[in-house]
């Protein structure tokens, strides 16, 4: 695993250099995760700066066979003790031993990573709704999980798994809003089924815009944007388990990706040339409601 150019010598400087990945890579969660208290919130920020390494490897330029040696690195960097010239794991580390932080489900970030990888060099696709939703779970639950290990929760036997939802719900939001961004790199998350059920075929014109001559895609746009709505209403049922900060945290993450389901819902076609998003403001607002209590709860339509 490559090391920081600038590797830090000190905990507390690994911490800040993963606070420094989220500020810029986190556009969306990091309205959340300045939410939290400092502690939490510099584990969290090691959890999403090693997501987003891994993340980096499969959408990277690297040829399909390095991308899986750096994968399998991953793996093995989190079974020994961590290099110390690497700020992240450096930082994973100490926070997995302050906080229950599930560390296979990077296990399963991987997995779905290398899902990713196959998508590019042998054509995977999902057939089923239920295939797509075991790729979400590899590559979003695992992150809801991960971070239910920094939050903490009061005890129930359903945290888990709503934490799971909440990131599967994240992931669907991601899917829609990234249906052209994809298509253009070769990838298709959508299942064959949904698309076969509303006669959607994906293909862009000569500008790189989605063409949808029938307008079954926007019908299946809605149709997913539904069925994702579901997906939240179950996961925000973690919301009433967490303490206050990191109840705005969750609330505050989960709200910006509703609200961008709801606009993308409510206009398909805006997906259609560009990659829909929420203004900074927009954000702000969500983070602030959520900090407030009066974030999204389990039931509520409004985002």
């Amino acid at each position: 695993m490559t090391a920081s150019r600038h590797a830090p010598s000190t905990l507390q400087g690994a911490y800040a250099t993963c606070e420094s990945i989220t500020r810029s890579e986190a556009r969306n969660f990091f309205y959340g995760i300045r939410l939290l208290p400092p502690a939490q919130r510099s584990a969290l920020c090691a959890v999403y700066a090693l997501a987003r390494r891994i993340d980096d490897i499969g959408d990277g330029d690297l040829p399909a066979a390095e991308k899986s040696r750096a994968l399998a690195a991953v793996r093995a960097a989190l079974r020994t003790p961590p290099d110390p010239a690497d700020p992240v794991l450096t930082a994973v580390a100490d926070a997995a031993h302050r906080y229950p932080i599930p560390m296979g489900a990077f296990d399963e970030l991987v997995d779905g990573v290398e899902r990713d990888i196959r998508m590019d060099t042998a054509g995977l696709t999902y057939q089923s709704f239920e295939d797509m939703v075991t790729y979400c779970r590899c590559v979003a639950g695992s992150v809801g999980r991960l971070c239910l290990g920094v939050f903490g929760s009061r005890p129930h036997p359903e945290a888990g798994r709503y934490a799971d939802a909440l990131g599967i719900a994240l992931q669907q939001t991601n899917i829609l809003r990234d249906i052209r961004e994809d298509l253009l790199n070769g990838r298709v998350y959508l299942p064959r089924e949904d698309l076969d059920r509303f006669g959607a075929e994906l293909a862009v014109d000569e500008f790189g815009a989605l063409v949808d001559p029938t307008g079954g895609l926007a019908e299946l746009i809605r149709f997913s944007a539904a069925r994702a709505r579901d997906w939240y209403a179950d996961g925000l049922r973690l919301i009433p388990l967490l303490d206050r900060r990191s109840a705005a945290c969750a609330g505050a993450m989960a709200g910006i990706y509703r609200r961008l389901l709801e606009d993308i819902a409510a206009d398909p076609p805006s997906v259609y040339r560009a990659r829909r998003s929420l203004s900074g403001w927009q954000k702000a607002a969500v983070a602030a409601r959520a900090l407030s209590g009066l974030g999204p709860r389990p039931g509520n339509g409004t985002p």
